[in-house]
């Protein structure tokens, strides 16, 4: 598969896209692809939406058969699907979103627009979908607000009784929260919420940030003199965004607002309150950071100002975060090293090292597989904050690749990871990422798509 490029006139770094030489050099089938992609995307989450109760695979594990007060609105349509019908919906959903992405700039503001809009409303109509992660989200909150536990150092087992416990998923059920200090004390406001609610007010946020998201990346590539369809159809449209990341009320969609109006600040040169976003960001998520490193690296083209001026924005921000989770969680914040880790080094989990690890037979050493990959992604990391240093290398574009290496290397890999990704795609001047990305995004589902055929599973041991 491939993404029709865009015909793109670069200045310095950033690509602009005129609209004659688009409007000679896509071909006009183009726009019927993408309206018959964009078509493809709604149908298929409309029967995701309408299937998911009753589907086990789109459910996560500890609400299969799915409760009626949490099978959302479509619970009563008794449709289900088969394993190998999901399979074949997840991989026909994938096709339409390269369409929809390849003829993007064909299709008017107001229909992708509107398109984008009905698919985040489909799957926040639905069940929580695919992951159980959003009832970790709220045992966290009410171990401490309602359980007197600190959640950086009591994992959800330590409030058994508590009527939630079932809903968690057994990997997780002695993991102190692995979260930051601002969505954890998030998780405490909401912790007085029904199951339901809290459930359906954790997806809510995932898809009100992300559909707010979606308007900053616009904005931004204005800003960058490209057309803001592409870019936006590449992340909003992307099926492991909002099934998966959506559709289970994930916080790295939450992640993304600060993150993303934190570049927007950098790019307008407005380097303190874009250092602060970023480190919102991280409090939210510690993933979220990343890209302020390769922000930091860039000081060619606005100076050392710039640096310094994002360096305090960061640093006060950072000082704010924690002292507020040294309030409210004392020194349990401390612990967070130790239990990320502790998650990263779960076995079971696909990944790209695991696979790697399984194909060559040495599935006992995946762990070292694991290591001397994340040696080579360090390596290629510090390569790319260097390019950045000495202003060869946009500093977007570098994010984005380091994203991509993250995900390629790290040892536990779930869907919505693209999350981390998309965005710095969508933005970057290298449109050879843009392939990268949707490649990666292939490669991510079918990792996963084996586990909804019967009898199925990879060849070799996770």
């Amino acid at each position: 598969m491939t993404i029709q490029d865009p015909v793109y006139a670069v200045e310095g770094s950033v690509a602009s896209l005129p609209s004659r030489g688009l409007a000679l050099r896509v071909p006009i089938s183009a726009a019927l692809s993408a309206r018959l992609g964009l078509f493809g995307l709604l149908a298929g989450t409309l029967l995701v939406a309408l299937a998911a109760a009753h589907t086990p695979q789109l459910l996560p594990q500890t609400t299969r058969p799915a409760p009626s007060w949490l099978a959302g609105p479509f619970g009563e349509t008794g449709l289900s699907l088969s394993g190998a019908g999901l399979v074949a919906l997840l991989v026909a959903m994938f096709a339409c979103y390269v369409l929809a992405v390849q003829g993007a700039q064909r299709l008017s503001a107001r229909t992708l627009v509107l398109g984008i809009l009905a698919v985040y409303a489909l799957v926040l109509l639905a069940p929580p979908l695919f992951s159980t992660d959003l009832f970790s989200y709220q045992m966290y909150g009410r171990l401490g607000a309602l359980n007197g536990l600190n959640p950086y150092l009591f994992g959800p087992h330590a409030a058994a009784a508590d009527p939630l416990y079932g809903y968690v998923g057994f990997r997780w059920t002695h993991t102190p929260t692995v979260y930051g200090p601002l969505f954890t004390a998030l998780s405490y406001g909401l912790a007085p919420l029904s199951i339901a609610a809290s459930a359906f007010a954790y997806k809510g946020l995932a898809v009100v940030a992300v559909l707010l998201t979606l308007g900053l990346v616009w904005r931004i590539a204005q800003d960058r003199g490209t057309d803001p369809r592409p870019a936006v159809a590449l992340v909003g449209l992307n099926p492991l965004l909002f099934l998966y990341g959506a559709g289970g009320g994930h916080n790295d969609l939450l992640m993304l607002l600060p993150l993303v109006a934190g570049i927007r600040l950098a790019l307008r040169r407005r380097p303190k309150p874009g250092g602060a976003m970023m480190v919102t960001a991280a409090a939210i998520k510690l993933v979220g950071g990343l890209p302020l490193l390769f922000a930091l690296a860039d000081g060619g083209r606005h100076g050392r100002d710039a640096r310094r001026g994002m360096l305090w924005g960061a640093g006060v921000a950072a000082a704010g975060f924690g002292a507020f989770g040294a309030v409210l969680f004392g020194g349990g914040m401390l612990h967070l090293p130790a239990t990320l880790g502790q998650a990263q080094g779960q076995t079971g989990g696909r990944s790209v090292p695991a696979l790697i690890a399984g194909g060559l037979g040495l599935s006992s050493a995946r762990g070292a597989v694991a290591l001397v990959l994340g040696v080579v992604g360090a390596a290629a990391c510090a390569w790319l904050l260097s390019r950045v240093w000495h202003g060869r290398l946009e500093w977007v574009t570098a994010a984005g690749w380091a994203a991509a290496v993250v995900l390629l290397t790290t040892s536990w890999l779930v869907p919505w990871y693209v999350a981390w990704l998309l965005p710095l795609v969508g933005l970057a001047a290298d449109r050879r990422l843009w392939r990268v990305s949707i490649a990666l995004s292939a490669l991510i589902l079918a990792i996963n798509l084996v586990d909804y055929l019967p009898h199925s599973g990879f060849p070799w041991s996770l």
